[in-house]
């Protein structure tokens, strides 16, 4: 640390030595503190600009090494089979981290089990006993999101949202697609397809389905553009908080058997390969099939065009940016936009050989 200190200072040294003052001096004028003659400041000044170094930049360089390591928290799913998606997120907030380690940036990483609420309530709990810098979450669980939000704004603490934002709570910034406009894409995508007489099923699969704010968004979206554009009865809903194939299979048969003029299903999150699965085990080819993510499963049923349409979010740039955001903001005090809303990809058979996740 001493090392760093000394490079830092070295700056200032330099200014201090060009304009015959004290380092104190340069330190008062890179602050923006009163005490310096207008004549010196205007001395100083125009030396930091001709050795191009920037004020905002090196003042907080200096107070980084005055104070040692910053600490930012991260919670997000831990990866598994079932977890495929959270692998590109992570991967995003590893290479950033790669990046700006070399300023004392650590970054402690908290996972948990997104069936699980009890265990996200508490790695939330870790994080406030742990007192971080600078805070980067994906509020999978609204409530337990919320006490810790309303920590960090008590602590001024900046926090950042990815991948599902909480309307009406103060953060930060939000990285990550708008899951309304999601929802809608999806359901004009099914409009463009539905034929006469045909009905959609829009199946949520997950272990904690009400409390989920990123299928919650977008099947609101979904919903909102049938009541504008058509009509509600042509939905059948099918939630499901069994997620293993067998039972997601028996409660797809057994709502096919009422409801015969199904012709598309939309899937609101990366579990669509459990349907692709069982559309093929059945061979049912007409049903069209919709879903979320670049997961290599989802995309070996789209390749035999079991799945038609995946709607991707780029989670890994997701996960880039959200960290970077908190350093931008803490080291170099840049102003982070609110909402950083990342584009909707439609992605297809022709076309996901070139796709960037």
């Amino acid at each position: 640390m001493e090392d760093k200190e000394n490079n830092l200072t070295s700056g200032v040294k330099e200014i201090a030595r060009l304009a015959n003052v004290s380092r104190g001096t340069v330190d008062r004028v890179i602050h923006n503190r009163a005490g310096v003659a207008l004549k010196t400041r205007d001395k100083i000044e125009a030396i930091i600009k001709e050795l191009n170094y920037q004020p905002n930049v090196l003042a907080s360089r200096l107070a980084l090494a005055s104070r040692g390591t910053l600490r930012l928290a991260v919670l997000l799913p831990g990866i598994s089979e079932e977890t495929e998606y959270w692998k590109a997120p992570l991967e995003g907030i590893t290479k950033a981290e790669g990046e700006i380690r070399q300023y004392g940036v650590h970054l402690d990483i908290y996972f948990f089990d997104q069936n699980l609420q009890s265990v996200f309530a508490e790695q939330i709990q870790r994080i406030i006993e742990a007192r971080p810098d600078g805070v980067l979450i994906t509020p999978t669980f609204e409530k337990e999101s919320i006490i810790l939000l309303k920590y960090c704004k008590k602590k001024k603490i900046p926090c950042v949202l990815m991948n599902s934002d909480i309307p009406d709570q103060e953060r930060l910034c939000y990285i990550g697609p708008e899951l309304f406009d999601s929802g809608y894409l999806s359901a004009q995508l099914v409009h463009y397809c539905l034929k006469d007489n045909q009905k959609v099923l829009i199946v949520n699969i997950a272990k904690e389905i009400e409390s989920n704010a990123a299928i919650y968004r977008k099947e609101e979206g979904f919903m909102a553009y049938f009541r504008e554009k058509l009509t509600e009865e042509l939905v059948v809903p099918l939630n499901t908080t069994d997620t293993d194939y067998p039972a997601v299979a028996t409660r797809l048969h057994s709502i096919l058997e009422r409801e015969s003029q199904i012709g598309i299903i939309y899937v609101t999150n990366s579990r669509v390969a459990l349907v692709a699965e069982w559309l093929e085990s059945i061979g049912r080819s007409d049903i069209l099939l919709i879903g979320y993510d670049y997961l290599e499963k989802n995309i070996e049923y789209l390749k035999k065009e079991v799945i038609n349409f995946l709607i991707c979010e780029k989670p890994q740039e997701q996960g880039y940016r959200g960290v970077m955001s908190l350093f931008q903001h803490l080291i170099f005090s840049s102003t982070v936009k609110e909402d950083y809303l990342i584009p909707i990809d439609i992605v297809t058979s022709a076309n996901y050989r070139y796709y960037r996740n």
